[in-house]
This record gives structure tokens, sequence and C-alpha cells, in this order.
């Protein structure tokens, strides 16, 4: 793949994953209660909902930051993977648009490591 097509490809990716999370982030922390009633279903605290509302948002902030990306969207996909766990085991609805967020964490992880924080193999200027 090009480099023209690679960048094109990972800014959609990058965008792709941002935007649902940061909205469904944004929701979490004003409180929209539909989105609560998911932890309420799953017995957790009130509070963990905003916490994790927090986290989606900072995560989608970071995805769209070139050397914050990678750990961005590590950070997303536990929170991702739990949302999957959600809509297969307690809410019994379509998994689909999770484990695309899933896959779409993944594909930030490998796209983005190159540039990453904490890549092992980055070369440091001197």
């Amino acid at each position: 793949m090009s480099s023209k097509w690679k960048t094109a490809a990972t800014w959609i990716a990058l965008l792709v994953l941002a935007l649902p999370t940061g909205a469904a982030g944004t929701a979490l922390v004003l409180g929209v209660p539909a989105l609560h009633e998911s932890f309420a279903a799953m017995n957790f605290p009130v509070w963990f909902g905003y916490f994790i509302g927090a986290a989606e948002v900072a995560g989608a902030i970071g995805v769209l930051v070139p050397r914050l990306s990678a750990l961005a969207a590590a950070g997303l996909l536990p929170i991702m993977l739990g949302a999957t766990y959600y809509h297969i085991v307690v809410d019994g609805s379509s998994s689909l648009h999770a484990v695309v967020l899933v896959a779409l964490c993944i594909a930030v992880i490998v796209l983005r490591s190159d540039q990453a924080l904490w890549h092992p193999f980055q070369q440091k200027d001197k």
C-alpha cells in the first residue's frame, strides 16, 4: 500500500473510532439514563458509568494525536471488549458495532505503533 493510501486509511480508521466513542463517552459523562442502564444491569456502581465515559472521551481525543494514538487505542480496547461482552451476554442484542470498534482499536494500535511514545524499536532523535 502506498504511503498516501496508508495515511488516508489510518485517518479514516481513527475518525471512525474516535467519533462514536467520543459521542458515547460524552453522553455517559452527561448522565444519559439509557446508557447508564447498561452499567446498572451489570451491577456496577453509578460512578463507573461516568468513569468509563470520561475514559472514552479521553481515548477519542487521544487517538487523534499521532504520538498518543496507539496508547489511547490500547486504553479503549478493554472498554470495547466490555461493550462486546455486554451486548452478547447481558443484553442479547447485536454486538456488531462493538466488534467493529474492537477491530478498529487493534488496527490503530498496529498502524500507529511506529509513532507511539512507548514503541520499543523507535529510534530516538539525537
